[in-house]
């Protein structure tokens, strides 16, 4: 299998270069937002799949990207450096809520993240003067790079993909980084971790805030996409929406945001055949998932797969005996 991977990813980037040639705009705008979603799936994955930690926040991140990079680029600030900027405050503000969740765990730390998600809600709502209330930011334009634009839905997903690759390999780094092993460890035995060394408070900081950063570059990418942003496109909800993506996808697995994000965002589009039915059967699948694999749909592909393999292993055993 190991020699295989590198097949696979390259195959993989091919196929996400090649997914919007001949589409329409509606599903090159589609591939884009399943783009910017599974980085900020990628961000709570990291925070709730390997650190352990419920974030119930990631769509107020996703908020805290969209609104200074809007309020910066309309102030004629190019992208990059809102981007930059947007991420920045992310971490920071992610750095912050992890600081209650030091004396809270497990629901009691979902509680502080929903009543924070609610909070900036309610700022973004109220504070008309900055935020434009529930009218909204518009007119942000789509960055331009070296003369390139990026106006047209498709030039903007090629810009929006190697952001998502760039976040992919980040988060692969950090996975692999010492970093990454310690997040693992604090969500398998805390006690455990400690003893040996590991600096709990720290490790929990870190995890809220670099998952957090991941969730201001999804917001950074969505204020130029959509043009239009205003405080419900951040609401628990959109929350509890990036948290069903982790779940479906595979909390703990690398690319389980990504799949989820497929599923919750694309899958009802590939639904719509079926007319006002589709919502209805797009629940069912995701409710059967849950209750016959909590694991998401990478962990029902690796239960699958330890199945056959035994079978897979005789076979070759049987073979092997009649050649002799």
């Amino acid at each position: 299998m190991t020699r295989l991977q590198p097949v696979l990813f390259v195959l993989g980037i091919a196929a996400l270069v090649l997914a919007p040639i001949g589409q329409g705009n509606y599903i090159v705008y589609t591939l884009c937002s399943w783009l910017l979603f599974s980085i900020a799936a990628m961000g709570l994955n990291l925070t709730l799949g390997y650190a352990g930690q419920v974030s119930l926040a990631q769509a107020a991140f996703m908020g805290i990207g969209a609104y200074i990079t809007s309020l910066l680029t309309l102030a004629g600030i190019h992208w990059g450096l809102a981007a930059i900027l947007s991420i920045a405050a992310s971490f920071a503000v992610g750095l912050m809520l992890g600081y209650p969740a030091l004396r809270v765990q497990h629901h009691f730390l979902a509680f502080v993240t929903l009543a924070f998600n609610t909070l900036l809600f309610l700022v973004l709502r109220n504070e008309e003067e900055i935020t434009g209330g529930s009218f909204g930011l518009s007119g942000m334009e789509r960055p331009s790079f070296f003369g390139v634009s990026t106006d047209t839905n498709m030039a903007f997903y090629y810009f929006s993909l190697v952001c998502f690759l760039i976040a992919a390999f980040a988060m692969w780094w950090i996975l692999r980084s010492p970093w990454g092993r310690a997040f693992k460890a604090l969500r398998e035995n805390p006690i455990r971790a400690e003893s040996l060394g590991l600096k709990i408070r720290r490790q929990t900081l870190l995890a809220f805030a670099i998952g957090s950063a991941f969730g201001g570059l999804a917001g950074a990418l969505q204020a130029p996409l959509v043009q239009f942003i205003e405080p419900g496109s951040f609401a628990l909800i959109h929350s509890l929406k990036l948290l069903l993506m982790v779940v479906v996808g595979g909390s703990g697995f690398f690319f389980g945001p990504m799949l989820g994000a497929a599923v919750v965002i694309l899958l009802p589009e590939v639904l719509r055949f079926t007319e006002g039915y589709y919502l209805i059967i797009y629940s069912v699948l995701v409710i059967v998932l849950m209750v016959y694999s909590p694991s998401g749909l990478i962990g029902l592909g690796r239960r699958i797969a330890e199945k056959l393999k035994p079978r897979h292993e005789a076979r070759r055993d049987l073979q092997q005996g009649v050649q002799l």
